[in-house]
């Protein structure tokens, strides 16, 4: 396989266009020094990704908002210290001030002038509209979690985002899916026969920050450490 034998590029949004880690741990963070909490914000991510993936796989139907404020509370309970309302709050309505990574809009703008590209997203449409100003690109269409009602990695996702891509008149097998989470992402991706590409935003990093460790073994197809990599290589 070549980069180029795709006509349509498919993307996650947090950890791989708009830097969530970031945008979770400026909420996170000050609650942990205010109470006290002698733990790192790498450990503060990655038992925020368990609570958040249990969520969001009981609930399917709540919009992102109340899937983050949920997972402020579980966790609080966890660590035994309590989360104020207002804490939670900030936590919900956050995910627009969220930073896109510094190469992810003029990659983005590269990748457009070869590809259609199409998000699909474990987020509402309100917050969504607020990452897509910042990235600054017109994408051809964009499937999130309230549209189908579901959260990757569940499969109602993929086949939501494949529906999609048909409608843009994409043929079968000229899909590329393009994400950072290995277990949102990848391990259902090729589940569903999608060639994928990995852009490890954590490389060099230990740990899985929040993202849940897969479910099994995967292969991504190619593995990028940015955006702008991955934008060299596709485009030429």
């Amino acid at each position: 396989m070549d980069l180029t034998d795709f006509d349509a590029l498919s993307f996650d949004c947090y950890g791989t266009l708009i830097d969530w880690e970031s945008g979770i741990a400026a909420v996170l963070a000050p609650w942990a020094r205010a109470a006290g909490l002698e733990l790192s914000g790498e450990a503060l991510l990655e038992l925020y990704a368990t609570h958040e993936a249990r969520i969001e796989a009981e609930h399917g139907q709540w919009l992102y908002p109340d899937v983050l404020a949920e997972t402020f509370a579980a966790l609080g309970r966890q660590l035994e210290v309590p989360v104020p309302a207002q804490a939670m709050a900030a936590l919900a309505r956050s995910v627009p001030s969220w930073p896109p990574f510094p190469d992810s809009g003029a990659a983005l703008a590269r990748l457009g002038t070869r590809y259609k590209l199409v998000v699909v997203s474990n987020v509402d449409r309100e917050s969504f509209a607020g990452s897509s100003a910042a990235l600054g690109v017109s994408f051809d269409a964009v499937v999130t979690a309230q549209d189908v009602g579901s959260y990757k990695p569940a499969p109602a996702n993929f086949e939501a985002l494949l529906a999609a891509v048909a409608g843009l008149g994409i043929a079968p097998g000229r899909l590329l899916h393009v994400a950072q989470s290995l277990f949102h992402d990848h391990v259902p991706a090729k589940a569903f026969g999608l060639s994928t590409v990995w852009i490890n935003r954590r490389a060099g990093r230990p740990g899985w920050g929040a993202t849940p460790r897969p479910q099994g073994a995967v292969a991504p197809d190619w593995e990028f450490a940015s955006m702008a990599d991955f934008a060299e290589a596709a485009v030429r």
